[in-house]
């Protein structure tokens, strides 16, 4: 279904000798979600474990994603869909947030949670320092967009001791004065709270415009920054980075399997397959495609194209279900 974009229907219609769609849906619908919350990480796992070291440390990113629902919500999914500003003609959605490797030649989603109305952001994020612990992978940055920016997730990065590196929301004369300069610098911010004001350390990198767009001057960067101590142009490189979750996004969504369902489970279940076979795809490409040279691992992905990788696992599967079907009834439980 993945691979090829398809859904339940189209999927039995086109391969021959499966389950037929109704039975298909009666065991999928068996499907827990809390049991596949659980599962989700060591499933995402099966492609990390020759490329990962234990006790090594890697960049991080945390982003959400989302799919879009034309459907109306009901009682078993209301809390499941969320609304947002309108794309692809819907302003509903099923929403994701994944942990993501953004240290180059090592991009694997290592998680995927489904996003629950109500949650705090703080609540998925410490679901994930469990699963990075329990990996006994170490944290080198944590790198979040603008959408974590506030106080409560500030408090709880800085309480567990978390390096990262949050973009700042320039709002308000104290941080429009805070960034506005000729030159990189750091900068210290007291962010007030429900509770209590929170000291903050901002990496400031200047950038000149050089009439790019028809623009001049400079523009001032800053970033939230805790536990490293890099020059702010190097901040600013190591937060570009981030960006390659949006491509892995891209990248899932071609293996995005298709379906109206309700089922929060089963679309769950699919969301995950995807991020799945895109790890499967890097980790091939890091251990059989990787050029052979001094200095850090450089892979080659034009050998191995991703739509190359989609098509050998619909041969392959293929071939498994006429082997599977061609064998004698006697022999099927063996």
């Amino acid at each position: 279904m993945s691979v090829n974009n398809l859904s339940l229907h189209s999927i039995t219609s086109i391969v021959g000798k499966l389950p037929c769609e109704t039975s298909l849906r009666h065991h999928l619908s068996k499907l827990d979600l809390d049991s596949l919350r659980e599962v989700q990480s060591k499933i995402l796992a099966y492609s990390q474990n020759t490329i990962l070291k234990p006790g090594k440390s890697y960049d991080f990113a945390v982003d959400f994603t989302n799919d879009p629902y034309y459907g109306t919500a009901v009682e078993t999914n209301s809390d499941y869909v969320i609304k947002s500003r309108q794309k692809d003609s819907t302003t509903s959605f099923y929403s994701y947030i994944s942990l993501y490797i953004i240290t180059t030649g090592h991009r694997l989603t290592l998680a995927v949670l489904l996003v629950k109305r109500g949650i705090p952001k703080t609540e998925y994020l410490k679901t994930f320092l469990a699963i990075i612990r329990d990996l006994k992978l170490h944290i080198r940055v944590l790198c979040l967009d603008r959408g974590f920016y506030s106080h409560h997730v500030f408090a709880f990065l800085q309480s567990e001791n978390v390096p990262h590196i949050v973009p700042v929301r320039n709002y308000g004369k104290v941080l429009g004065s805070v960034l506005s300069g000729n030159r990189a610098r750091y900068a210290s911010y007291t962010m007030p709270g429900p509770d209590f004001p929170l000291d903050l350390t901002l990496a400031i990198d200047v950038h000149y415009q050089k009439g790019k767009n028809g623009r001049s001057g400079n523009v001032n960067l800053g970033y939230v920054v805790y536990g490293i101590s890099w020059n702010p142009r190097r901040v600013y490189h190591v937060y570009k980075k981030r960006f390659a979750i949006e491509s892995s996004y891209r990248m899932r969504n071609i293996v995005k399997a298709k379906t109206s369902s309700r089922n929060v489970s089963l679309r769950y279940l699919l969301t995950i397959i995807s991020f799945l076979l895109k790890n499967i795809w890097v980790a091939l490409n890091r251990l059989y495609f990787s050029l052979h040279q001094r200095g850090p691992i450089t892979v080659n992905e034009n050998l191995f194209r991703f739509d190359l990788f989609k098509s050998l696992v619909w041969e392959g599967l293929n071939f498994q279900l006429v082997v599977i079907v061609r064998r004698p009834l006697r022999d099927r439980h063996t």
